[in-house]
């Protein structure tokens, strides 16, 4: 008998079965089932819109399927809300966390399930709750510090010590490692690992293949809203999971190119911003796609932001073409045909209330309006060209941009900047939170775009991605650039991380 049938013989902890789901014009989960043991983490994978988030939202209780059935322990349950959901033992934790800046890490986990003595709250025996749940973790954290004043991974912790406390069986994790560091990634795997021996079942969602190797049991595999797969992690080699998600063969994970690089274009001169950018200098040439890395807090997020005048730089030239740039304003750098594909494309790339036509729209209004009024037909117009040539799966140019998966959001962001022609493209983690299809595919655009004569900035912390595309690589630690990296067919990672560290 194979472990997946054992799996699924043995009495489970979780079953969803059959489960179906329309929204208006789209069939998001078409007959999809699951099952996770006490104890095991089960990966669920799958492109961007395959149907994973709205299977966990099934099972948190903020979507009810159309059709399908959920047993925990053997037993049938109906979940109408996410309070039934937490009540049936179950937790997911978001990418986005679900934490009150403004409240302590005590306050926190009991909102909403507050410990009370005469109709007071018991601030001591939920401090020493709290308390008691961090030591579980084996994590030291104030109780009675406020959220906004924690890192990432602390206020992770607190999101899992919030699922604790509700006697949580069942934790889902959304894209767990996006924002932490290396160190803090292997502390999570030793939180999971301790989760595991106390029989937690745990719903692992990744885009970073590399982390289902290292943390997961098994992977089930979803594509257009249906099952594809399920195996063993040592039943399967990273190729034929990328295989398995896309639907078809990718030879390699990263598109080949020729470069043709020309003069430099962007000189940086001098650049400073108190502890976090200290006098960064480095020019790209035309062509050419300049690799920033570094551990987070290095410093490349900042020095971006100075070039793109959404910071102001206490110091240093930047000189395009020969002119030397005043950038007071991103609309300055704007004018200057710059462009920065933010880090966090949710709070600072879009506007997620609006149209996936509007936000396109947004940085490209002087040339899609006259008289104060936008031409919504050359808007539209220019949009679908988009839409065709980096493959946007929307139902209609009207749909709300927060309800596209983020390789869809990501390619909005990507279009309004291509609408301008910039020659200055800066891409801040532009995989982040996207699935190997949607990267491949943002992989050759980035290669297009350099074979145009465009100077390309790529930020990004996974580094095979950054010594797949890079042309020349800059390492970055404490605000500083630390080391150059030009012999591309030699680079290592570890030849990286020691630069960072330094």
């Amino acid at each position: 008998m194979s472990e997946i049938q054992r799996i699924k013989t043995a009495f489970p902890l979780l079953e969803m079965r059959n489960v179906s789901k329309t929204f208006p014009g789209v069939k998001a989960l078409q007959d999809v089932s699951l099952t996770l043991a006490k104890g095991e983490v089960l990966a669920l994978l799958g492109e961007n819109g395959a149907g994973k988030s709205t299977l966990m939202k099934v099972l948190g209780g903020a979507h009810r399927p159309d059709s399908g059935e959920i047993l925990i322990d053997g037993k049938s349950l109906e979940i109408h809300s996410p309070h039934e959901s937490q009540s049936a033992g179950i937790a997911i934790i978001y990418q986005e966390f679900n934490l009150v800046p403004g409240l302590s890490a005590a306050d926190n986990i009991f909102l909403g399930q507050e410990k009370t003595r005469a109709g007071f709250i018991a601030r001591g025996e939920e401090r020493r709750k709290a308390a008691e749940l961090f030591k579980r973790l084996e994590i030291e954290i104030n109780p009675d510090e406020l959220c906004r004043n924690l890192t990432v991974a602390q206020q992770q912790i607190v999101e899992i010590a919030k699922a604790l406390s509700l006697d949580a069986r069942i934790l889902v994790m959304d894209e767990p490692s996006a924002a932490l560091t290396t160190r803090e990634v292997e502390r999570l795997y030793a939180i999971i690992r301790e989760l595991k021996s106390q029989g937690i079942g745990i719903v692992y969602i990744s885009h970073r293949l590399e982390e289902i190797f290292l943390a997961c049991d098994r992977i089930s595999v979803l594509r257009d809203g249906r099952n594809v797969g399920e195996k063993r992690v040592d039943e399967v080699t990273r190729k034929g999971l990328i295989e398995m998600m896309v639907g078809r063969e990718l030879k390699d994970e990263f598109p080949p190119r020729e470069s043709h690089i020309g003069k430099p274009r962007l000189e940086v001169k001098g650049l400073k911003r108190g502890k976090a950018v200290r006098d960064v200098s480095f020019e790209v040439r035309a062509g050419e796609i300049l690799g920033m890395t570094g551990l987070v807090g290095a410093g490349r997020t900042e020095t971006v932001r100075l070039i793109f005048g959404a910071d102001k730089r206490e110091a240093g030239q930047i000189i395009l073409d020969g002119k030397e740039l005043r950038l007071r304003n991103p609309r300055d750098a704007i004018a200057a045909r710059i462009g920065l594909l933010t880090e966090d494309r949710k709070l600072q790339g879009l506007v997620l209330l609006h149209s996936v036509r509007e936000n396109f729209a947004l940085p490209n209004l002087d040339w899609l309006s006259s008289f104060g009024f936008v031409n919504q037909k050359q808007e539209r117009v220019s949009f679908a060209g988009y839409v065709d040539s980096l493959k946007i799966k929307i139902p209609h140019q009207e749909q709300p941009t927060r309800n596209l998966s983020g390789g869809n959001q990501q390619k909005i962001v990507l279009a309004k900047w291509l609408a301008r022609n910039c020659e200055v493209l800066i891409f801040d983690e532009p995989t982040r939170g996207i699935d190997v299809g949607a990267k491949y595919e943002i992989y050759c655009l980035m290669n297009e775009l350099a074979a145009k004569g465009k100077c390309i900035i790529m930020i990004s912390s996974e580094l095979p991605e950054i010594l797949g595309l890079s042309d020349r690589i800059l390492v970055m630690h404490e605000g500083r650039i630390t080391g150059e990296i030009s012999d591309m067919k030699n680079a290592t990672q570890e030849q990286i991380m020691d630069l960072a560290v330094k």
